[in-house]
C-alpha cells in the first residue's frame, strides 16, 4: 500500500482558496443587493426618506380616535390618563380604520388583561418609574387596603379612560373629603 504524502502548505492554499472564494461571493451578493444611491452622500442612502415617507402610517394620534368616539373626549381629556395615547391601550388606528372606514374592531381588554394592562405603568414593582408622576400600587395588598376581593379588576372601580372619575363620586356619596382640600 502506498504512503500517502501531502504536499507542502496544501492546507494552506486551500484555506486560501476558500477565503478568495468567499471575498468573490460577499463582493458579488453586495454588487446585487445594494442599492444603487447607497454611499451617494457618504454612508447613508438618501432614498430611505422617500421610503418612509411612502410608508403607509400604523399610528394616529388621541385626536385621530375621539373624533369618532366623542363621548370618550370629554371623560379622557379630564382624566388623569390624557396624556396616555388611545393606542397604547387599544392597538395602532390602523387595524381598526383605514380610508376613513372603519375596517375591523380593535380587541376590548376584558378580565386578567385590564388588570395586566394597568400594571404596565403603575406597578410597584417596576422601580424605574417617577413616583411623584404616576400613581404605583402593589397587588394584591392594593385590593386588600381597600376592602375589596384580591380577584378584583381595576375597572370594578375606576373608569379606565378617567381612573378617578368613580372614586371622587363614590368619596362624594358617602361624605369622604378629598386629600390636599
Amino acid at each position: 500500500m502506498p504512503e500517502y504524502k501531502s504536499k507542502p502548505y496544501s492546507h494552506i492554499v486551500r484555506i486560501l482558496l476558500i477565503l478568495i472564494g468567499v471575498v468573490v461571493v460577499g463582493v458579488a451578493a453586495r454588487t446585487i443587493f445594494l442599492p444603487d444611491s447607497f454611499g451617494k452622500y457618504g454612508h447613508y442612502r438618501p432614498t430611505a426618506v422617500e421610503d418612509e415617507i411612502n410608508r403607509p402610517l400604523r399610528n394616529g394620534t388621541n385626536a385621530s380616535c375621539l373624533v369618532c368616539h366623542p363621548y370618550i373626549r370629554e371623560m379622557h381629556m379630564e382624566g388623569i390618563h390624557k396624556t396616555v395615547s388611545c393606542e397604547f391601550c387599544h392597538g395602532p388606528v390602523a387595524d381598526h380604520v383605514q380610508d376613513g372606514k372603519v375596517i375591523a374592531k380593535l380587541p376590548k381588554k376584558q378580565g386578567d388583561e385590564i388588570k395586566t394592562l394597568c400594571l404596565r405603568c403603575h406597578n410597584q414593582i417596576i422601580r424605574a418609574r417617577p413616583k411623584e408622576s404616576i400613581k404605583m400600587i402593589s397587588m394584591p395588598q392594593h385590593l386588600e387596603q381597600q376592602h375589596v376581593r384580591i380577584d378584583h379588576n381595576c375597572n370594578q372601580c375606576h373608569n379606565v379612560h378617567a381612573p378617578l372619575m368613580w372614586v371622587k363620586e363614590a368619596k362624594a356619596i358617602v361624605g369622604v373629603e378629598e386629600e390636599g382640600k
